[in-house]
């Protein structure tokens, strides 16, 4: 989907991330550092942000599955509303690249499908592997399915266990990393529990999805080999309601319970320790679209500092994806506030304008 070429843009305010002086033009898609002819004034005393990061997105998915292209862009343009203008979708049963036609939508970089084990994750949503020895070729298919990036499920319930429990061995975990890797993408995994996770560090992961159960080891180890978290506290928050629907496995309940009690004093030890810590709202199923803003607020709420966390949202996410921000000839995805975030992070709410790939949306 095409629209009509937007006229060129011009913002003038100041920087929502250090408060100095900023003014830019559009031309096309991407941003101009020098006046465009003919553009029209946006904001003459705004406060500019380059658009939110969704890194932990699905809009592929949603209750009971069968998700339309239809649907999955009225997702899409949810998130691009709330500012969420560069998604990394980590899995999804749809291929949703014919959104990327759609000059509304925002950019997309892509995971695949999750790869599981039968019984193992959330029926149909992923390949299902009767052989877990086969991950890495599987991992090697995913990876050329989607835009630099693979999907494990490291964890999940194993009902003869009755508790959370790895799904790969180590061994098996290793050589998907290799895989991924040298198929040039980037690996993650969704991780609840502790046990997967020493597999997963050691063999070189590149991000871990939630990561409720890491311990102060691990995240010294995280931070040693730069492995980013994506802790989606917003999701995790569901996880009171998902031990109450779990009353035939106590044991498992017990430890959701625990892990949400936990989580936010994970993620804030994570990120004192230096580990790369990035917004994703795991938007799709248990969690409406359009809630960055609060994925945000709940970072900021753990004791993280507002400014911390809206680089952590912007500029340091979109340079951990390889993708631009404000600079001449970056993708011209960028917020407009009435004011200063960083000194209330409500304001995020209501942005002026957003602006995406050089149009006002």
């Amino acid at each position: 989907m095409t629209g009509p070429i937007a006229p060129p843009l011009h913002v003038r305010g100041r920087d929502a991330l250090t408060g100095e002086p900023v003014e830019l033009w559009t031309d096309g898609e991407v941003i101009r550092h020098d006046p465009v002819p003919g553009a029209v004034t946006v904001a003459d005393d705004g406060w500019v942000l380059p658009g939110f990061v969704d890194a932990h997105n699905h809009v592929g998915i949603a209750p009971g599955l069968g998700v339309t292209i239809g649907q999955a862009r009225e997702f899409a343009l949810a998130d691009a509303r709330a500012g969420a203008l560069l998604i990394r979708e980590v899995g999804s049963p749809v291929d949703t690249h014919p959104l990327d036609d759609d000059p509304r939508c925002p950019r997309f970089l892509r995971a695949g499908r999750h790869i599981a084990r039968p019984k193992r994750y959330l029926r149909d949503y992923g390949v299902e592997l009767d052989d877990p020895d086969s991950l890495a070729d599987e991992v090697r298919r995913q990876a050329r399915a989607g835009d630099g990036w693979v999907k494990l499920v490291g964890d999940w319930i194993d009902r003869e266990v009755g508790d959370l429990a790895p799904l790969w061995t180590d061994d098996q975990v290793a050589a998907a990393v290799v895989a991924a890797h040298d198929e040039g993408a980037r690996i993650t995994a969704h991780v609840f529990g502790t046990d997967a996770l020493h597999g997963l560090i050691a063999a070189g992961i590149d991000c871990i999805e939630h990561g409720t159960g890491l311990t102060d080891d691990l995240i010294a180890q995280m931070a040693d080999r730069g492995i980013a978290l994506v802790p989606t506290l917003i999701q995790v928050d569901n996880f009171p309601g998902i031990a109450d629907s779990a009353d035939r496995f106590p044991t498992y309940a017990a430890h959701m319970r625990a892990l949400h009690a936990g989580a936010p004093g994970v993620v804030e030890a994570a990120a004192e320790a230096g580990v790369p810590v990035f917004t994703g709202t795991d938007a799709g199923g248990f969690v409406e679209h359009g809630r960055i803003v609060d994925e945000i607020v709940a970072l900021a709420g753990i004791g993280l500092d507002a400014t911390r966390v809206l680089r952590a949202a912007t500029v340091q996410a979109r340079a951990w994806l390889s993708a631009g921000a404000l600079a001449d000839g970056d993708r011209a995805d960028l917020l407009v506030l009435g004011d200063d975030p960083r000194a209330d992070l409500d304001v995020l709410r209501s942005p002026a304008a957003v602006v995406v790939g050089g149009a006002v949306l």
